[in-house]
């Protein structure tokens, strides 16, 4: 990490890259990783001094530990995961884990893992590829142009070919630039806090299970009490008595920012747990609604938007962290071609038209959870929620929300008729030329990778630099005989003949990935 002192010059501080990010964040972190990887220059500005060591949203769903697990980022993130039974996702809190055993992954399980953990192992790996990083440096004002931005911190002025705003659901850049952030305000707000105890009652949970075995309600007060070992505790609460008005996107409101005292989190721990459970310290606590928003377009000419700074929903199902890294993923690898200058027309804004869906797929499902979850049902709510648990024991209904909620089943609107195109590829196991290996394996360098796995494709089949081509034998049958993968892991190109049509080929790689052949 660089400080601003080593890159001051002597008349002023200027600093000339190809992309800025603003924001830190899983988001920003994840974006600057696959920026440098593609061999783009990026600089990344975080307003906080140092990384805030609170857990947060520390939950990577299965598609997200497909896509960390392709570029080599899984492994040293599961040396931190923190203790737990595996157990299934969830659907609003409903006593019904959700299988995601038939999409074919190796990830079938949420991971558990700090959010701060998680930030430090892709800042270290970031900063390795070769991405500067600046903290204690707050976003105060952009200029955008037709081919380019100043981006304004502090005294620093940054020039870039792009800003990414990744700065979180009170996104400075988006309220400079003035756009609106249209949805629903908050109407609950709850109290999220890292804490230790010094005694704990029976109703305490002593290991981690499915979310439905780990919330409580009692008095006015609902909870989830997460065990994250020895005397460490992960405490959500609320009250059942109150709602919240305010809109938490607003930075003129003030209730956000009140103080959480030690005596307002040891009240809903004792009324919720018993006076034999005593607080002991609270490491970390943060307040939350659960507002509901989405910016209209995730491009304003030279500046794009990534993760809460584009989209805020209530935190159920475990979405938002995962939300924005798949942002990311999808974004890094577009914005890389577009500043090195082999981006096919419209490739980047095919992130808003790919990402804007998934955005609002997941604000409605989460609307919806926040109804089934709500603390205090009423009588008709709680009858939903008797059916609804009883749907989800259906197979079939429970593929269905294991796939929405892991992200497993996303599929883009990508042009091509075959039924694999727009779709995830699983991470099958190949045996290749160069021996046994596995497709994420083939996917680390962040290039595109056409997989030909019964020579359906011309060995001297000219490609342009940032495919590779590997051919390779399956025990599984993936239901082609050749696919052109994206960077992000989807199939954009796929045959199930004998023979590939090479035009057919080379027109979605211009067409979808790069131009440069």
């Amino acid at each position: 990490m660089e400080t601003l002192a080593e890159i001051k010059t002597e008349t002023e501080t200027e600093v000339e890259v190809e992309v800025v990010i603003a924001g830190a964040g899983p988001t920003g972190l994840m974006l600057a990783y696959e920026l440098t990887l593609a061999g783009v220059e990026t600089l990344v500005l975080e307003k906080l001094p140092q990384r805030v060591e609170q857990v947060k949203g520390g939950a990577i769903q299965p598609r997200t530990a497909e896509l960390l697990e392709s570029r080599g980022l899984l492994e040293p993130l599961l040396h931190r995961v923190t203790s737990r039974d595996p157990a299934g996702g969830h659907f609003a809190m409903l006593p019904v884990p959700l299988d995601c055993t038939p999409w074919r992954t190796r990830h079938p399980y949420t991971i558990g893992i700090p959010q701060w953990e998680i930030e430090e192992v892709l800042e270290n790996h970031a900063t390795a590829a070769g991405a500067r990083i600046l903290r204690g440096i707050a976003f105060s004002g952009v200029e955008s142009y037709d081919d380019g931005v100043i981006v304004k911190a502090e005294g620093l002025k940054v020039r870039a070919r792009y800003l990414v705003a990744c700065d979180g659901g009170h996104s400075t850049v988006r309220k400079q630039l003035g756009l609106p952030f249209p949805g629903r305000p908050g109407t609950h707000q709850a109290v999220l806090a890292d804490i230790r105890l010094s005694a704990a009652s029976s109703l305490v949970p002593q290991q981690t299970g499915h979310i439905s075995t780990l919330t409580r309600r009692a008095g006015s007060y609902w909870s989830m009490l997460v065990p994250l070992g020895d005397d460490r505790y992960r405490f959500t609460f609320g009250r059942t008595d109150e709602t919240d008005q305010t809109d938490h996107t607003d930075h003129t409101s003030n209730d956000r920012d009140a103080p959480i005292t030690h005596a307002e989190i040891a009240a809903a721990l004792q009324a919720v747990y018993g006076d034999e459970t005593t607080l002991c310290a609270v490491d970390n606590s943060s307040r939350f609604s659960d507002a509901t928003r989405q910016l209209e377009n995730y491009r304003a000419g030279r500046v794009l938007f990534a993760g809460d700074a584009a989209h805020i929903h209530p935190p159920l199902g475990g979405q938002g962290l995962n939300l924005g890294i798949q942002d990311a993923f999808n974004l890094g690898w577009k914005l890389a071609a577009a500043v090195q200058g082999r981006a096919p027309s419209n490739l980047l804004d095919s992130y808003h038209a790919e990402r804007h869906p998934v955005g609002a797929q997941v604000l409605h499902h989460t609307s919806a959870q926040r109804v089934l979850a709500d603390p205090n049902p009423s009588e008709d709510v709680a009858a939903l929620r008797d059916i609804f648990t009883d749907l989800l024991r259906l197979p079939d209904t429970n593929r269905h929300m294991a796939g929405l909620i892991s992200g497993l089943s996303l599929r883009y609107a990508l042009p091509g008729e075959h039924p694999l195109t727009g779709q995830r590829m699983p991470d099958t196991d190949l045996l290749t030329e160069a021996g046994p290996a596995r497709l994420s394996a083939l996917l680390t360098s962040g290039h595109a990778v056409l997989l030909d796995l019964a020579k359906a494709v011309p060995a001297d089949l000219r490609l342009p630099p940032q495919v590779d081509f590997v051919r390779a034998t399956c025990p599984d049958d993936v239901g082609a005989t050749a696919v052109l993968i994206r960077p992000d892991g989807y199939v954009c190109w796929a045959t199930s003949g004998s023979t590939a049509d090479d035009d057919a080929l080379l027109a979605a790689t211009t067409s979808t990935l790069t131009t440069v052949r």
